[in-house]
């Protein structure tokens, strides 16, 4: 007696297959739902079409089955969550040595923060180092496709030079040099464990790091000299020109009843630093993929620092001789070295925005 709800069911199954949609009615009916698709069969038992349809049905959807695990086997292995398998074949003694750098590390860069990082000359340093270290977190998981072991004597001898130096520093209480050492023991053991190729891939983040550091005073000084020169001189020129009470003597400067110096601040090579580490960090996010471009925008960084900082001196100037040695010397002078960068900045920003033209002619305008 055919199921209520489903007439003329068996006379339909003789003359075929019958499609069906309802799987709890399939069911009830003793038909054989074939996975995602149209129901085809009998009454189990039923003629000898129901057993045929019923074994085309079962092999349709193990065959279905099979191909679909083994694709999540594979495409498990070829997944980059293979890389949890990469890390597992690093030996336990490159990680061993990698801890001990960074355990060395600790104090040197309390250190850094301590003396550097709360100064004019290093104040960008927290910002690099949060933000290189992002770099790193966005692009570790894209380069590990690369990770080889490194060469043991290469590294070897490279983290045993900088450690070296690393001990010569600290004794001696030089921390720049204290501090760039340490970060070459670091990148040393790091090529141990991941290898030339991952490194190179990771070029930028890395170098970007190294602005954390202050530059040694030695550097600082001969690099300055020239600009300190040319800053003073071309100061008074104009000031002089508009009629100022105003000479100089090297970086020297006399104004009416003042003397003023021309520090290494002045003259622009903190705003250098700074200015470069902000904006190579701005170019290579926004402008990677178009690298000439990205090298043009960064040969506008130094001009547009000495340039602020020319506005500076002159400013300082005239606030010394109106408002006396103190006003200059006090929150106006931190104030002005602030403004000049931020305007630095955003001068960077203004061109970035303004050359687009050139942006297209020198590369497709496609940034990452």
């Amino acid at each position: 007696m055919p199921d209520r709800g489903l007439p003329d069911l068996d006379e339909r199954a003789r003359k075929g297959s019958v499609p069906w949609r309802d799987r709890a009615g399939c069911r009830d009916a003793g038909l054989v739902a074939a996975e995602g698709g149209d129901v085809y069969g009998t009454r189990a038992g039923r003629g000898a079409g129901a057993s045929s349809v019923f074994a085309r049905a079962s092999r349709s959807i193990k065959v279905k089955n099979e191909a679909i695990g083994g694709w999540d086997a594979q495409s498990a292995a070829a997944r980059p969550g293979g890389r949890s398998a990469r890390w597992r074949s690093v030996p336990a003694s490159a990680w061993l040595l990698l801890a001990g750098i960074v355990a060395l590390a600790a104090p040197t860069m309390l250190t850094v923060a301590r003396f550097s990082w709360s100064t004019e000359q290093g104040g960008h340093g927290p910002l690099v180092l949060a933000t290189g270290l992002w770099l790193l977190w966005r692009e570790v998981p894209g380069a590990l496709r690369l990770r080889t072991a490194g060469n043991a004597l290469l590294a070897g001898a490279v983290i045993g030079a900088c450690l070296v130096l690393y001990l010569a520093a600290h004794i001696t209480g030089i921390i720049e040099i204290e501090g760039f050492a340490l970060y070459g023991a670091l990148l040393g053991a790091a090529y141990a464990l991941v290898g030339g190729p991952m490194l190179r891939e990771l070029w930028f983040p890395l170098f970007y790091l190294g602005f954390i550091f202050p530059p040694p005073d030695q550097a600082v000084a001969v690099i300055t000299q020239p600009i300190k020169i040319a800053i003073s001189e071309q100061a008074v020129n104009l000031l002089y020109a508009l009629g100022y009470p105003i000479g100089s003597s090297g970086v020297s400067i006399q104004i009416a009843q003042y003397d003023l110096l021309v520090a290494a601040a002045c003259a622009g090579l903190n705003s250098i630093i700074s200015l470069t580490a902000i904006c190579l960090f701005y170019i290579y996010v926004r402008h990677r993929a178009n690298w000439r471009y990205a090298g043009l925008l960064m040969l506008t960084i130094i001009p547009i620092a000495v340039f602020a900082n020319f506005i500076r001196v002159i400013l300082l100037i005239l606030i010394t001789y109106y408002f006396g040695d103190a006003a200059a010397q006090g929150f106006a002078h931190d104030f002005a070295g602030l403004v000049m960068f931020l305007i630095s900045v955003l001068t960077i920003f203004a061109l970035d925005g303004v050359a687009s033209p050139i942006r297209r002619a020198l590369g497709n305008g496609d940034d990452d």
